[in-house]
This record gives C-alpha cells, structure tokens and sequence, in this order.
C-alpha cells in the first residue's frame, strides 16, 4: 500500500497551477552542508545605531520622529519611484520590457528594538494590523497604484539588513507575478466551480478533515494550516473563515483575531527550535480599485529552517531547473507545529 509518509509524491498547487515533489523518505539523510549562525543574540531596547530605532538618524539624513507605537515611512532606497519618464511600449514578442512607477515604505512595528511580533501582545499587533489596513487604503487614493504588497522579512537568513522589528510595502502600478497567478488561478477556478472561491472551499476541506491534519490552530475568525502543496518545510498560510478580499473589509473581531493568529504563529516558530525563527510573510489581497471579489485575503509564512536552528532548505538544483522539492510532509510538519506552546521560550 502506497505510504504518504515514506513513498515520493507530486502534490498540485491550485493556487500557483504547479507542482511540488515531496520526498518523506529524505529525513533520514545525514547533513554535512552549510549550517546557519544562531540568531538568538539579546539586543538592547533601544541602539543608538539604528537607523530605525526612534530618534535616530537614517542613511538618508533623515531623523525618525520619536515614536510610540507604529512607525511608516517612505524607505529611502526604494526599489521602485514614481518620478521616473514613461516607456513606450514595444510589439517585441521577445525582448518585452514596461516601465513600472510605485512606491516603496518601511513600517516599524514597535519602538522596541529588542522585540520580534512573537513577543508583542495581540493588542500591539493590532496596531500593526492597523497601519497595514490604512496604508492600503492610502494607497487606492493614487490613480498609478494598481497593487499594495505588504511583506516581512525577518531575520539575516532572508536577507533581512535590521534586526528592528519592521516590514515593508512595495506599492506598484502593475500587478506582480505571484498575486497575479494566484488571481488567474482564482479566476479559472471560479468558471469552472459554478462561482465558488478556490480558498473558501479550500479552508472549508480544511476544517472538514476530521484527522485536521494540516491544521495548526484556529480561532473564532481565522484558520492557521501548512498547506497541502507547501514548499518550504514550516511554511503556513494563515486565512479567515470567510471570504474576504482585503484588510480594510474586516470587522474589528477579525482584526484582533488576525493580530492573535500572528502572534501564535511567530510565537510557536521561534519554540520549534529555541530561535528567532527566521521567514518571509507576505499578505495577498484584493488590488486596489478591483471591482469584483475574486480575492481572498490570506498571508503566506516562507520560513526556510529545516532541521535545527542551523539548517536551513535551500531551493537549488533540482529545485531551480525541475521542480520544488521537500522531505519533511505538510502534515508531519503540522504536527510538529500543532504541539508547540503558545508561551515564548524566552519567557517560561
């Protein structure tokens, strides 16, 4: 008989129209690779070399305003601008290229140096949850913002340049590949399921399963699961119970328990291995001035460690030039997450 946790197997994602290979059988393979520097060093309330810390003086010259609570700010190294001149498109079917104006900001979490969202109280979060909902509602009053990317990198594993907790928002006047899969897969799924949202339905299978499997947690609003089809080994998608299209469309019950399922999430990576876990969150949602509700909001979790503080997946070879590859399954990554407490390990 065919064994899910011992035999390899491709698993569909609906969301992105791709595969993942998944390789149970590969956790037994000894690893003599790259090992990652623990990132679990005690930093101090406030450092007087921060460039976001409040009070402090930034690359650009610019002074932080001596914040309380959230702090938004426009990053003064964007990746993209809107003072820059229009280019012509082009019939190439080659060599195809477009302009694309937008604009780039930082958003602190907490004046707190020392703090990760695994360690903030819920109520604080909310104001996080806040700041992302009125940024994207500022955001639709500027005709040449099309789509509002709010994303997290935290930790120097993804790249990350300040320990200071914050995240940022990439506003842009093209919609980017990844939400845009994501809508068109949304879309078909839609035309050939009688008008059915592809996420609903996936949420309410979830809940469904009477094993729960998948399921990490869930509160009133909101349903936190590794994903049948995940890639990264702890990789979760946190999404509400029903359908809804963007941040500002929740009511204040789902607000709070969107900042709760976040700090539960974070709180639990960080005990899986003793570490300031280290991911890529990224929320998905309606684009601005998007006259249906095809979109359902949901926030994707990329953490890259494996099996220890120290080791880390790494998408390469086969990886890059096949498919997705992962060894541990979603649902035994589930379970290892499903029996973590709840209590930061810096606190028991």
């Amino acid at each position: 008989m065919f064994d899910f946790n011992n035999n390899s197997h491709r698993r569909y994602n609906p969301l992105t129209r791709s595969w993942v290979l998944c390789s149970p059988h590969r956790t037994q393979r000894p690893w003599q690779g790259q090992q990652e520097d623990d990132a679990s060093e005690q930093r101090p309330e406030y450092d007087p070399k921060c460039y976001l810390c409040p009070g402090n003086q930034r690359a650009s010259g610019e002074s932080n305003p001596e914040y309380e609570s959230t702090f938004c700010f426009p990053n003064d190294y964007a990746a993209v601008k809107v003072d820059q001149p229009a280019l012509a498109a082009t019939d190439d079917d080659l060599l195809k290229v477009e302009g694309v104006r937008g604009e780039c900001h930082v958003i602190c979490f907490s004046p707190r140096h020392d703090l990760t969202l695994a360690e903030m109280p819920v109520e604080d979060i909310e104001k996080v949850v806040d700041i992302w909902t009125s940024s994207y509602l500022e955001m639709g009053k500027k005709d040449y913002i099309s789509n509002v990317q709010i994303f997290e990198n935290k930790g120097a594993a993804m790249g990350c340049s300040n320990p200071h907790p914050h995240g940022q928002m990439w506003c842009t006047e093209s919609i980017p590949e990844e939400p845009y899969k994501e809508l068109q897969s949304m879309e078909e799924y839609r035309q050939t399921h009688d008008g059915q949202c592809l996420l609903c339905n996936y949420a309410k299978r979830e809940m469904d399963d009477p094993k729960r499997e998948r399921t990490v947690f869930e509160n009133d609003t909101f349903l936190v699961v590794v994903p049948f089809w995940a890639v990264w080994p702890f990789e979760v998608m946190v999404l509400p119970k029903v359908h809804i299209g963007s941040l500002p469309e929740m009511d204040d019950k789902q607000k709070t328990d969107l900042a709760d399922a976040i700090r539960r999430i974070t709180c639990r990576y960080d005990n899986l291995f003793k570490t300031s876990f280290p991911y890529s969150m990224g929320i998905h949602q309606k684009p601005l001035r998007s006259e249906d509700d095809l979109a359902h909001l949901h926030l994707h979790y990329y953490p890259p460690l494996l099996r220890s503080a120290s080791v880390r997946k790494f998408l390469v070879g086969f990886e890059m030039l096949g498919e997705p590859q992962r060894d541990l399954t979603p649902e035994q990554a589930a379970a290892r997450l499903r029996d973590l407490p709840e209590v930061h390990y810096k606190h028991v």
